[in-house]
């Protein structure tokens, strides 16, 4: 692993975490774990790709509900504006370390492009799968 400024606990946080896909066929991904569900969704929606981000708790910040809930509508407004297809879904902790954190599975998107667009919301961290279905952590810092 690239060495980070993100404190080493944290990022075996976001390994930990439960990352949550919603929508009419929900399934879970967790990092470095291939999921067929992914998989299966990245053939229903023709890509190769995705990736998973969130707009809450700007590089690891707690921020007030209300704060998240708008920096994530007007993330969820770039992604109807850039016409990329999206699932909502939550990235929860396997304790009570913090709260879940709204985020949405981008469909189609390269590497850079995710992470140019975590940087762009000042995120730590992304999730990315490749053709593979094997979910990532991507550190942005």
């Amino acid at each position: 692993m690239l060495e980070s400024v993100i404190d080493s606990g944290l990022v075996q946080a976001y390994r930990k975490t439960e990352y949550k896909v919603h929508g009419n066929e929900p399934f879970t991904l967790k990092v470095d774990e291939a999921s067929p569900a992914l998989a299966a969704a990245h053939r229903r929606h023709g890509v190769n790709c995705s990736a998973y981000i969130t707009a809450w708790n700007p590089l690891g910040l707690g921020q007030e509900i209300g704060v998240n809930n708008q920096r994530n509508s007007e993330l969820s407004a770039e992604l109807r504006k850039r016409s990329l297809v999206s699932i909502e879904g939550v990235g929860e902790p396997p304790s009570d370390e913090w709260s879940g954190e709204a985020s949405f599975l981008i469909f189609g998107v390269t590497l850079e492009a995710a992470k140019s667009l975590g940087t762009r919301w000042a995120q730590n961290a992304i999730i990315w799968s490749g053709a593979d279905a094997m979910p990532q952590l991507i550190l942005l810092r």
